[in-house]
Parts: structure tokens; sequence; C-alpha cells
């Protein structure tokens, strides 16, 4: 694991604004996308506290954010964290919520007031997804709609649409929810590590809500880095493995050493390291309660196309660009 960094303080002149929602920022050797993500978060009208986590291996990430006036604590961690960057953040924010950034998306302006009054006034939400718009065309992001169909019943308690899934750079978290959930988790690292976060916020009781009008956005650069689609398989069978009944567990390995055997790309090397990482994900396999079980078979079927029973659906109660592989 990573040793703890030790925090860059950066003076920041004082502003007005709404201060109730820090933003966390994880990049890795893009200087020149960050800087355009700082330049956004820094005409935002709530003029949020921005906490960037480096896990770049040189000098000009530091270098070039150097007294850019958005950012309020830059953090550089002895070799790359990953998602867990978020997790540092997340413990050297002062705000009750923090709102997760990647180097190449920021959110749009009145967005994070907002999501700090749903949060204000549903004490039981701990995490809020946002509608992802992609490119200059803002155009939407797939899983927006995935999220907007999802079939699990609504909740008076919570705003939005009940879900178990969300993009990485596109959510608001309570801080207290997101802490006694533990965070990302470590097994993953990096590629699809949100669901298996958004279970443990269920399992504990924390609300997870898909609220459409909150928008983040996201501009990926046209040479993405390569590796992502093995880290996704090798982690939804280890997020499966953590958490789900071994009926579940052995479909989902089964579906991976298929791929493997059919040279899917990735699937071999997502194969060998799932198996690698097997006795670590074994020592924390924790089930989760039958509610929220419920809940995930519901989006099992609507990942299957199937639809729910309706006596399934009473019961009831990932992915990412990556700044970071």
């Amino acid at each position: 694991m990573p040793t703890e960094p030790v925090p860059t303080r950066v003076q920041r002149p004082a502003a007005t604004g709404d201060h109730r929602v820090t933003v966390a920022v994880i990049t890795r050797d893009r200087p020149a996308s960050l800087l355009r993500t700082l330049d956004a978060l820094a005409a935002l009208p709530e003029r949020p506290p921005v906490i960037v986590v480096d896990n770049s291996r040189d000098e000009r990430t530091r270098r070039a954010v150097r007294g850019h006036p958005a950012l309020t604590r830059l953090l550089r961690p002895a070799a790359n964290t990953g998602a867990l960057g978020r997790n540092l953040a997340v413990r050297h924010a002062r705000t009750p919520y923090v709102a997760f950034s990647d180097d190449d998306s920021w959110w749009e302006p009145g967005s994070l007031a907002t999501a700090a009054d749903l949060l204000d006034r549903h004490p039981r939400l701990g995490l809020l997804a946002a509608r992802t718009l992609v490119g200059d065309e803002a155009a939407e992001d797939p899983l927006n709609a995935v999220l907007a169909a999802s079939p699990l019943p609504p909740e008076p308690d919570l705003p939005g649409r009940p879900v178990l899934g969300f993009l990485g750079c596109a959510c608001v978290v309570r801080r207290e929810a997101f802490l006694a959930a533990g965070g990302f988790h470590p097994l993953l690292f990096f590629g699809g590590e949100e669901t298996l976060l958004a279970y443990d916020l269920a399992a504990r009781g924390w609300g997870v809500a898909y609220e459409p009008a909150l928008r983040a956005r996201h501009h990926p650069e046209e040479r993405g880095r390569t590796g992502r689609p093995f880290l996704v398989r090798r982690n939804h069978v280890l997020t499966i493995c953590l958490r789900r009944p071994w009926p579940v567990v052995l479909r989902a390995a089964g579906d991976l050493a298929l791929a493997a055997a059919s040279d899917h790309p990735g699937a071999r090397r997502a194969l060998r390291e799932a198996l690698a990482r097997l006795p670590a994900t074994l020592a924390r396999r924790r089930r989760l309660p039958p509610r929220v079980e419920s809940a995930a078979r519901l989006l099992d079927r609507q990942a299957r196309g199937e639809a729910a029973p309706e006596r399934t659906a009473r019961e009831g109660t990932g992915r990412e660009e990556d700044a970071t592989s």
C-alpha cells in the first residue's frame, strides 16, 4: 500500500461561494488536461475547495498547477494510488460533502450547490450520481440511460432514482458515509471500482441515487490509456466474489473463463490476475444483507435484459475513464 503523502498547502484568497462541497481530483501525467479541469472548477459560482491527488512520477504536474487559483491542496503520494487517491482526498477534506472529478472532468455551474442542498435535505443519502455529458457537444454518456432506467423501486427518503452504480468522476458523496463504508477498495485499485462502493454504502443503510439535475462534464482524451478492458473484467469478478452469493460468483467466473478461452481482448490477463488475488479476496469476503442482494439481483436482470418479477421488485429495496492507471 502507498504511504500517506505529505500534503502541499496552497494559499488561495478568500472568496464567496458555497463551501459545503470539496472537489477531489485524481490525476497522473496529464498536466495540460488537469489545468483545463482546474480552470473550469475555478469558474464555478460555488468556489469549492479543490484537492488534487497527483499520481504522477515526475514534477511536471506540481510545477504546472503551482499557484492556480482553484487549488486548495496538492497531495503527492509516494506511489500511484489509483482510485484510492480519492480516499486520501476525502480524508483531507474539511467539508461534509466531496465531489469527485478526474483530470479530464469537471462540474457544471450550480450542480455542486444542488447536490449539497439534496444531501442537506436527505440525511440517509450517502452518494449522488450525476448525469454525465461527454465532449464539446455534451453528448449523453451511455451510463445515464442505464441509471435512469434503474429497476429499483423509489424510496421516500431519497431523491432521484435509487441505483447501485455510478461514474467515479461524476458523483458527490457524504464524507461521513464514504469513510464509514471504507471508500474505494484496495483490492480493485482502479477500473470498475464503483459498484463495490455502492454495495458497501447500501449495506450500511446509506442511499445511493441518480439525480440528472446534477451535471458533470467529461472530456476524455482521444488516445486513452491501454489496459482498461482487462481491469474492468478483473474487478467485476473480484467485486462479485467479495460480496455476492456463490452461484453468482461461479457464473461470473465461468463467463470470464469462457472469454479467456475464446481469446477475448484482456480476458486471459483478467483471469490470471483475478486468480492471483483470490486468497486476499476470500479473506475479505462479506455477503451483502438480503435487502441489498435483492436489489443487486434486480440489476443483474436489467443487465441481462430480463423483466423483473413483480414479487422481486417489491422486495428490492461501474466504469470510468482512467486518470490513474
